[in-house]
């Protein structure tokens, strides 16, 4: 559509009381709710706000290990990243606010890390990690890359194994509209470029959902400007 090296994490592995790790995330992150925010709403272990409505697919579909569109899943172990940053995405299916769930691009058995403001998906010591992934269902798509490349969201329904075209994304159908910040894209959705900090939202189907702004920033240890994402890197 138009419109030096090291390993990416150092996760915690002793036993940390959540209640600390909680209070230094919170206090660092910022998050602003749209114009549709209700009470249904708080903010995540990302610093950013998760809506409670359903997921549009469960991120089980997640492809194996294999590389998918030149993009390969990697080990924590065998992890570079010198590219991160993050995009928003925002989903409406005949009107009706769908999300992104957590676990996309994270392979099974995932580390599952449990906190008061909700549950952080991440690669484990016996599965691997896309490039492009989602820690928690807050909407927030990670770029995590060896290098900066033109990443879109084409790539990461694939990564999903999940339908992405003109006329269905994911399990749903209907005419597809796509905006990012603020603009309605002309063409494939599939070809939507993957921006940094970026907001994309998708319309599947009437009514078609005006464009609403959403502003938000990454905390913690996937915050800006890391090379690493864990929910409570120290």
């Amino acid at each position: 559509m138009t419109a030096s090296s090291q390993p990416a994490r150092r996760r915690y592995r002793v036993a940390i009381g959540n209640g600390f790790l909680i209070v230094l995330l919170l206090s660092s992150g910022l998050a602003v709710l749209p114009a549709t925010a209700s009470t249904d709403s708080h903010v995540g272990p990302e610093g950013v706000t998760i809506f409670q409505v359903p997921d549009l697919a469960s991120s089980s579909t997640t492809r194996s290990g294999g590389t998918v569109d030149g993009i390969t899943c990697r080990p924590e172990a065998k992890e570079v990243v010198k590219y991160h940053v993050h995009v928003h995405v925002a989903i409406y299916v005949k009107g009706k606010m769908f999300r992104l769930p957590a676990g996309i691009g994270i392979t099974k058995p995932q580390l599952v890390e449990h906190y008061a403001s909700g549950i952080f998906d991440d690669v484990g010591l016996y599965d691997c990690l896309y490039w492009l992934h989602t820690h928690v269902a807050d909407g927030i798509i990670h770029v995590e890359a060896p290098a900066k490349g033109n990443f879109t969201l084409g790539q990461f329904f694939d990564i999903w194994n999940q339908p992405l075209s003109a006329t269905q994304v994911g399990p749903d159908r209907g005419a597809v509209v796509v905006f990012e910040n603020g603009k309605r894209l002309v063409g494939n959705p599939r070809d939507t470029p993957l921006l940094a900090h970026a907001t994309i939202q998708i319309d599947i189907g009437d009514p078609e959902v005006p464009f609403k702004p959403f502003a938000f920033k990454v905390t913690g240890g996937c915050g800006e400007g890391t090379n690493s994402c864990s929910a409570s890197n120290p």
